[in-house]
């Protein structure tokens, strides 16, 4: 019974049309959208888009998503940069009350008895929170006490949109990397199970991507598609970048 797990898709709706293409040939009987749909360039039509598939879709609660959310209630997060900003309010502006519903009723985490790996935990940054950041250099160490007591073999998570399959103690930790900003080779990642896991990467028409991109209203289409889609930043400038910030 495959089961794949889709994360950080951003709105990016080319690249998610793209991984929805693989994962009807690999005949999935359930995915797992890990958090952080939005914000992006083209909201409504990725969240028509995950609604309206055939195979049953399980939906996790990233940050991305809760400040849209709170957004949407009149309430902007301290959490967004400066720089991001009019792009959390524009997305929020383009949603609807029922959007708010669906948004709100997102759990944390989830839980998917998955054959041949048993009960796999999913989570968007850690088990604890939405936004705590680790990566495969990060000392297990220092992870210990996020994944202690959890009680399942595996935990898939997100978040920091760059693959990886680790273990921390006893747990395998594996990261899906993202379907819509990714960091590293430009294209989509995603991950598909049963009865072991595959980390996987679709390759898509990035110059038509990014030129769907660009005539959205989006305040950052130009960056958006210049900066992740065309040409993403390295999974070395990345994880340079995030050894300042990761959990300590």
């Amino acid at each position: 019974m495959p089961v794949a797990a889709i994360y950080d898709i951003h709105a990016n709706l080319p690249a998610l049309e793209a991984v929805l293409q693989d994962i009807r040939q690999a005949e999935v009987d359930q995915v797992v959208v890990g958090g952080d749909v939005l914000p992006g360039p083209m909201p409504n039509e990725t969240i028509a888009c995950l609604l309206n598939l055939d195979i049953p879709v399980q939906f996790i609660q990233g940050n991305g998503d809760r400040v849209v959310l709170s957004q949407m209630r009149g309430t902007e997060s301290s959490e967004v940069p400066e720089q991001f900003r009019e792009s959390v309010r524009w997305v929020a502006r383009q949603l609807n009350p029922e959007h708010e519903r669906l948004l709100a009723g997102w759990p944390k985490t989830c839980r998917v008895e998955i054959h041949g790996l048993g009960e796999v935990l999913f989570c968007h940054a850690t088990p604890r929170n939405d936004i705590e950041m680790f990566t495969r250099l990060t000392p297990e160490e220092r992870l210990l006490p996020v994944f202690d007591g959890l009680k399942v073999p595996m935990v898939v998570c997100g978040h920091t949109h760059m693959q990886f399959d680790r273990m921390i103690g006893n747990i395998r930790v594996v990261n899906a990397g993202s379907v819509g900003m990714p960091f590293g080779a430009p294209g989509a990642y995603w991950l598909l199970f049963g009865p072991d896991i595959r980390l996987r990467h679709t390759s898509y028409d990035l110059a038509k991507a990014a030129e769907r991109i660009r005539q959205t209203k989006y305040p950052q289409a130009q960056e958006f598609a210049a900066s992740n889609v065309l040409q993403p930043p390295s999974e070395e400038k990345t994880l340079e970048a995030f050894s300042r910030v990761e959990l300590k």
